[in-house]
């Protein structure tokens, strides 16, 4: 411990204890490491693609671009430190560090849910308003809207995070998390945390129930409006252009609400099952993202295809030229 003034005593790091009476949790970290590669490679391919191919340079694969790289991000905040924690068994991670990935992880967090709503709302104004579309949802419209976010995102949890420093830490170090969290944190202060506690509150009330009222309203408003196309094939083509996105916002936000509904309740979860169900929500929908959007999106599937066509062209013809020297 160090003090650092008359009345804060400031701990020199914490211990990362949770998943550590979970059988086989070096395994489960090793899983979660395939992810993570899977996660960065794939992203960056996606990353790529949207940016090289000016045909793609359009609001909505601004938003995927976006995203690919919240992904990326979010799951380098954890897996890096789980592999520090679990595979080589040095959990201790200094305070200021401790802070670095506190702020990463949530700023990211929020961005990804954030990031979710932008996609939702690109799907809105495309199929809700479908003459007006290139009006309505411009590149630059798009780039403010992700920039507001982005800014929002950042100052908001700075905010959150800031605060810890001013807290005391006299007792236990251990943080009964998978990482440096904020809430886990919190609870071994010795000091006052009711300023804290009510802010994280109303964080998670904006960054949950906000998000998830604003895609369900737009999704009625989709909804709405496939039901108004008098031709079944139009009903299918745009319900399809929102599946992948669908299939995102349920990986990412069913954990999240079963979890946090059970203990608004008041029922005990275990601290491992609701461990790895908070992790498997962070670090699963960064890896699927990329896939589901390159393998079902026609716009990138067209791409890759047109880059392989390309490189199986340009082999053929350097083989012929070497055999006829």
């Amino acid at each position: 411990m160090q003090n650092t003034s008359n009345s804060i005593i400031q701990p020199v790091g914490f211990y990362i204890v949770a998943l550590s009476s979970m059988p086989y949790s070096n395994i489960y970290v090793m899983f979660l490491t395939l992810l993570y590669v899977i996660t960065v490679m794939c992203n960056v391919f996606l990353i790529t693609i949207v940016f090289y191919d000016h045909c793609l340079h359009v609001p909505k694969f601004m938003a995927v671009g976006n995203l690919a790289l919240v992904d990326i991000v979010l799951s380098t905040s954890l897996v890096p430190g789980m592999i520090k924690t679990y595979i080589v068994q040095d959990n201790f991670v200094p305070f200021k560090l401790c802070l670095v990935q506190m702020y990463t992880y949530y700023t990211f967090l929020s961005l990804e849910i954030f990031s979710l709503c932008i996609l939702s709302y690109d799907r809105f104004i495309a199929i809700c308003f479908p003459l007006r579309q290139e009006d309505i949802n411009t590149n630059t419209k798009m780039a403010y809207i992700i920039s507001a976010v982005w800014f929002f995102c950042i100052v908001i949890v700075l905010y959150a995070v800031t605060s810890i420093p001013s807290l005391s830490f006299c007792g236990s170090l251990k943080v009964n998390s998978y990482f440096c969290d904020y809430a886990p944190v919190l609870r071994i202060a010795c000091s006052d945390t009711t300023s804290q506690w009510n802010f994280a509150t109303a964080l998670t009330i904006i960054f949950n129930a906000g998000p998830l009222i604003f895609i369900f309203l737009t999704y009625m408003g989709i909804l709405t409006a496939v039901f108004r196309m008098k031709n079944n094939q139009s009903r299918y083509k745009a319900l399809a252009t929102c599946s992948e996105h669908l299939i995102l916002v349920t990986l990412f936000f069913i954990p999240i609400v079963i979890i946090f509904s059970l203990g608004f309740f008041g029922i005990i979860i275990n601290s491992n099952v609701r461990t790895v169900c908070l992790s498997l929500s962070s670090l699963l929908t960064p890896c699927i993202n990329p896939i589901l959007y390159s393998l079902k999106t026609k716009e990138i599937r067209s791409r890759i295809h047109s880059l392989v066509t390309q490189r199986l062209s340009v082999h053929p013809l350097k083989i012929h030229i070497n055999v006829q020297h």
